[in-house]
């Protein structure tokens, strides 16, 4: 049985290894089949197919046929689809359950008071570092925006505040009913829907950086082109140091005075 390799990729997002994806697409292809003949067919070592069999029947893929010689029974790919998707559910809300409970319990207080004694020691401009990966930068922005007390500007392009709007909204719309000043420079036209009552924005013909200030003491900027680096290999770079920030936002400021 010849299955292309991208193929069979892709069956990683069923949560499947090389193995089991090679042995579930062999017995996919035969309905009904022993150990050792799904072996042979899909070029894995027989004494690993019994148990990646086990594996898959755990997972629901396949059935144990009653009888002697052992046979293997494929489950339909629509009714898997729907066993995987409801195993990603119930696997979701079990962490959800589990990290609302940390939020109420000792552990937390007492790794937030771990927290507040350290950081007293550290000098703010040593609060510098590199976030890799866009969520990761999402996520760090999300939770500075949610601290802002006076301002956020955001230079960004058409593309970017599209994905903020979905990414931040929840944080922007609350540092705005905190009487934040929220101003974006972007080549887009008009803000996105989800954003417009939120921010003001300016529009610009090109945006020759990516960052955001936070209240003038910390800055995010991102480094690469947004419309040539793949997601998971954007990264940004932040500073807490008045002075840095600071020659930012007069920049920021400039700008939205020219436009």
């Amino acid at each position: 049985m010849i299955v292309q390799k991208e193929f069979l990729s892709r069956l990683k997002d069923f949560g499947l290894n090389s193995y089991e994806a090679n042995l579930w697409t062999a017995l996919l292809s035969r309905g009904v089949a022993t150990a050792g003949e799904l072996s042979d067919i899909a070029n894995v070592p027989r004494s690993r197919s019994y148990d990646v069999l086990e594996s898959l029947e755990r997972k629901g893929f396949v059935i144990m046929k009653l009888g002697k010689p052992i046979k293997y029974i494929a489950v339909p790919p629509s009714e898997v689809l729907e066993r995987v998707k409801k195993s990603i559910h119930e696997d979701a809300d079990r962490q959800v359950n589990l990290i609302d409970g940390l939020k109420k319990s000792d552990l937390l207080g007492e790794l937030s008071s771990l927290y507040t004694q350290g950081i007293r020691l550290v000098e703010p401009v040593d609060l510098t570092g590199v976030v890799k990966g866009r969520q990761n930068l999402y996520g760090h922005l999300a939770a500075a925006i949610k601290n802002a007390q006076k301002s956020v500007l955001m230079m960004t392009s058409e593309q970017g505040l599209e994905r903020k709007s979905a990414e931040l909204k929840s944080a922007l719309q609350k540092a705005k009913e905190k009487g934040v000043q929220i101003r974006v420079i972007s080549t887009a036209k008009q803000a996105p829907k989800s954003l417009q009552g939120v921010v003001q924005l300016k529009q610009a013909e090109s945006v020759p950086a990516r960052f955001t200030v936070i209240d003038g003491k910390q800055v995010i900027a991102m480094v690469p082109d947004d419309a040539t680096v793949h997601p998971n290999y954007d990264f940004g770079i932040w500073v807490n140091a008045d002075n840095f920030a600071k020659g930012f936002e007069n920049i920021f400021r400039l700008l939205w005075d020219k436009n």
